[in-house]
């Protein structure tokens, strides 16, 4: 008689190198652990040194749950010791080098599958070769983006019609055709996938390895954007499952604590600094894992808190390390005590937003931040810079309308911002109207708070997500039981 284990589930679960990547594929990873699934997370060494006390403390509560580390050949692309993720990088041309290092990892991740024999395999995007991987091996790839139904959805608008063609000025707003609601945009704020061939060709071969693969997860819940996963069903034709936000698999203070590095403030300094302030009285300032401000821009964004009066949580990342204290004006941070709590490099986020003192998320508007905030009901003040960050720009504030633009109006290549992009009279405009007494700053909050239970009533038993996911665990374990031939198939279906 097969043992029990031959029963279970196995899946491994492969991210991309960068933390806004890895942490919500983890987070993920433990959802379908506290389901009965054995997972496995493949992680290089100093990644895995990063998150494995956090995997650890899931095992010790019964979940079966692993990492699997394997080299990294980061010396043999030309990178330097110890940089094994994006956001390790110092400068633009690592790039390049780490892309090589992880094409690299095909053949370890053939050796895995060989070795371990997991039923399916959820790697990220980015990940290219990972459907190649799962149809050799006859066993369903899913796909993991890391954003929204809705930035998807536009991507596929502009690349399909084109509207930003014809238009005569950079910043002349154009209308993106064919979506459930009206979007606009600029030249300025389109990714370099509509600009440069190299980076398109790569986005061609993210959507031929999606076609090709079995499905797509997607951190997000049918509640909070329903046209935008029917408009995706509809125009992307494959098959997608809503299983967020993930982060909400974190309860308890010590697993918000252990997402990613370790924080430079302990968790009860934090909590003791929140405690003392008043309901929805604090502004939380984050830009990311990957955003690094120049000092002229910082010195701006300090200005501006200060002239709005508001009490704030900043975490500051700057370009140059010489920078970190120099930026700040003469006396500020004597001014600010008790108002304004500053954090280095890099901070408990959500246990941060999801005291009750915090009223307002000033934010890259990243999908993890953007759907963090969401779910601790918190209205946002958007401040994007690459990646699909202008696209969830317009989804908080032009769809769910619960923020408010800070006023960038440029895309940028890459994590270095140079110059001054915001002046301190907005700053200190946004915030106060954000923060305020008025009906502005009201009516978002509401909303915002509104967005927050349906989150969480999302991922309980019941819920949209919780009940998606125990259908495709459930569509899993039949397919355990397919012919390989079936499998194979089924990536083409």
């Amino acid at each position: 008689m097969d043992s029990e284990a031959n029963h279970q589930l196995h899946i491994l679960f492969f991210p991309y190198f960068a933390y806004g990547h890895m942490i919500p594929i983890i987070d993920m990873a433990k959802l379908f652990a506290a389901r009965g699934v054995k997972t496995t997370i493949i992680l290089t060494p100093v990644n895995a040194s990063v998150f494995s006390s956090s995997i650890d403390r899931e095992r010790s509560l019964g979940l079966d749950i692993h990492i699997q580390v394997i080299r990294f050949p980061g010396a043999e692309a030309g990178l330097p010791e110890g940089v094994e993720s994006i956001d390790d990088m110092t400068s633009p041309e690592m790039l390049p080098k780490l892309l090589a290092a992880i094409k690299m990892l095909q053949q370890p991740l053939e050796k895995l599958i060989q070795q371990h024999r997991p039923d399916s395999i959820v790697a990220d995007s980015l990940i290219l070769f990972a459907t190649e991987v799962a149809i050799k091996y006859c066993i369903p790839r899913f796909v993991f983006h890391g954003t929204s139904f809705y930035a998807q959805c536009v991507d596929e608008s502009l690349k399909c019609h084109r509207p930003y063609m014809g238009i005569t000025s950079d910043r002349e707003a154009f209308l993106v055709p064919g979506l459930p609601d009206k979007i606009e945009m600029t030249r300025l704020q389109l990714s370099d996938i509509f600009k440069s061939e190299r980076m398109a060709g790569i986005w061609d071969l993210v959507r031929d390895a999606e076609q090709r693969s079995y499905g797509i997860l997607v951190n997000s819940f049918n509640e909070l954007e329903p046209a935008y996963a029917m408009h995706y069903d509809k125009v992307m034709g494959k098959r997608a499952w809503a299983v967020g936000p993930v982060s909400l698999r974190n309860r308890d203070n010590i697993d918000k604590v252990q997402r990613g590095k370790k924080t430079t403030i302990s968790e009860h300094a934090v909590l003791n600094w929140l405690d003392t302030k008043e309901l929805d009285s604090v502004l939380y300032i984050c830009f990311g894992s990957m955003a690094r401000f120049s000092k002229a821009q910082l010195l701006e964004i300090a200005v501006g808190l200060e002239d709005s009066g508001i009490s704030f949580i900043w975490v500051v990342r700057t370009i140059k390390k010489e920078e970190e204290e120099s930026f700040l004006p003469t006396g500020f941070e004597d001014r600010m005590e008790g108002k304004g709590l500053i954090i280095r490099e890099w901070a408990p986020q959500v246990l941060i937003l999801d005291h009750p003192a915090v009223g307002g998320f000033m934010t890259h508007c990243g999908w993890n931040s953007t759907l963090e905030g969401l779910s601790a009901g918190v209205p946002m003040i958007t401040w994007p810079m690459f990646g699909e960050q202008f696209h969830n720009e317009n989804f908080i504030t032009q769809v769910l309308k619960v923020g408010i633009k800070v006023g960038v109006e440029k895309w940028s290549s890459w994590i270095d911002t140079e110059d001054v992009q915001v002046k301190k009279e907005k700053i200190a405009n946004v915030v106060s109207r954000l923060m305020g007494d008025g009906e502005e700053g009201k009516h978002m909050r509401m909303r915002a708070k509104e967005l927050g239970e349906k989150a969480k009533e999302a991922v309980e038993q019941g819920g949209s997500s919780y009940e998606r996911l125990t259908a495709l665990i459930q569509e899993l374990e039949m397919v355990k039981n397919t012919s390989p031939a079936n499998v194979a198939l089924s990536h083409l279906a």
